[in-house]
């Protein structure tokens, strides 16, 4: 990949995905590399939308979502093979590449379902869910909260990320300084102003020197803080 095919698209490599996911980058590699257990080779979960053209692996924004939503389905007790097969029927039915990172995933922890609207003749729309390995609809309505912070686009792909919530208004979007995390009102990224305010010492003077507001300087100290004390943990 050229570097013009890099705007808008987010560059990270899995440590800064991990610290910002709670991830240990590893098992990210493992996932977007595949790997072998006992004499068994385990395929990646998906291509990453960034290639280099060497070994390393990077991810696009769009593989940070993914990431996060094959996580969560895990952490609730769906095996990684599952959700491999889950992404490769989903992309039958919804025509996507990378359809997890889209808003039509819901999980019960035991199935993984995709949300379908259907519109009848009479112009009537439905909502369904589709659960990917039975391939029938399910009349439940399952709500999945992660994806409360992320914003969506009328196609149903992910637009940016509020990694902390929206709370501390940072926001991650690949199309506003490459992808790192921000303060939304400034596009400024949230290390720069936290390593100003650890420099100078002043809220104030950090807020001025950047013409952003006293709260969006603190806010980015908090983000930076809480996301070094993932690294410690």
């Amino acid at each position: 990949m050229n570097n013009d095919r890099l705007i808008g698209v987010g560059l990270y490599t899995p440590a800064e995905a991990g610290k910002l996911l709670r991830i240990p980058p590893a098992k990210i590699s493992r996932w977007l590399k595949g790997h072998h257990i006992q004499g068994r080779y385990y395929p990646p979960l998906w291509t990453p939308e960034i290639s280099l053209g060497d070994d390393r692996v990077f991810l696009g924004f769009r593989d940070l979502m993914e990431v996060r939503v094959a996580d969560a389905f895990i952490q609730v007790g769906v095996s990684a093979i599952r959700v491999r097969s889950a992404i490769e029927v989903a992309r039958d039915v919804i025509g996507r590449d990378r359809p997890l990172s889209t808003n039509r995933f819901r999980t019960d922890g035991r199935e993984i379902f995709l949300h379908i609207v259907e519109e009848d003749s009479d112009g009537e729309k439905r909502e369904l869910l589709l659960n990917l390995f039975r391939k029938q609809y399910e009349f439940n309505s399952i709500l999945d909260p992660i994806l409360r912070t992320v914003d969506f686009g009328s196609d149903g792909n992910p637009l940016a990320w509020w990694p902390a919530g929206r709370r501390l208004n940072v926001v991650i979007d690949p199309t506003r300084s490459f992808g790192q995390p921000i303060d939304a009102s400034s596009s400024v990224p949230t290390a720069i102003l936290a390593a100003a305010a650890k420099y100078d010492g002043s809220i104030r003077n950090t807020a001025l020197a950047y013409d952003v507001s006293e709260t969006a300087v603190r806010h980015a100290v908090e983000f930076e803080t809480m996301m070094e004390q993932r690294l410690a943990a």
